[in-house]
């Protein structure tokens, strides 16, 4: 692992940032449990990448678009996704292979799509409330 953080709310900005800072790839796919902290987490993410508007879960409409400093974020949720052929519709690839930052909730759902390279990050709630996030690269040979 290359970066293993416990945290709560008051220091997501912080975590997000070392995340960043970490991160080896501009494709992040998130693992956790319902209501871990997975959409939040991106939100900080697009906060500390100079993201000016607000960030919601996409779950209805599978992808948000954000304009960051100098870039932009594609924020995927893929939770309700029941076969590959609904991303694979409106065009995955070209957002996967764009240059841009895509972080990929509920990656599972999708796996054999899903970048060559990227970072996984799992993130797990804690018996007090905090969360726990692993940070891990991913490379398909």
């Amino acid at each position: 692992m290359q970066l293993k953080k416990v945290f709560d709310i008051q220091s997501i900005d912080t975590v997000a940032k070392e995340l960043l800072a970490n991160a080896k790839h501009k494709t992040i796919l998130f693992y956790g449990a319902m209501g871990a902290g997975k959409t939040t987490l991106i939100a900080a993410l697009v906060k500390a990448l100079g993201g000016l508007e607000g960030t919601s879960s996409p779950t209805f409409s599978i992808v948000n678009e954000y304009e960051v400093t100098n870039d932009k974020v594609y924020h995927f949720d893929f939770y309700r996704i029941e076969d590959v052929t609904e991303v694979l519709d409106i065009g995955i690839e070209d957002y996967f292979y764009s240059g841009h930052w895509n972080f990929i909730e509920w990656p599972e759902r999708i796996a054999e799509i899903l970048p060559l390279e990227a970072d996984i990050s799992y993130i797990k709630i804690n018996n007090d409330g905090s969360r726990t996030l692993e940070l891990d690269v991913f490379e398909k040979n």
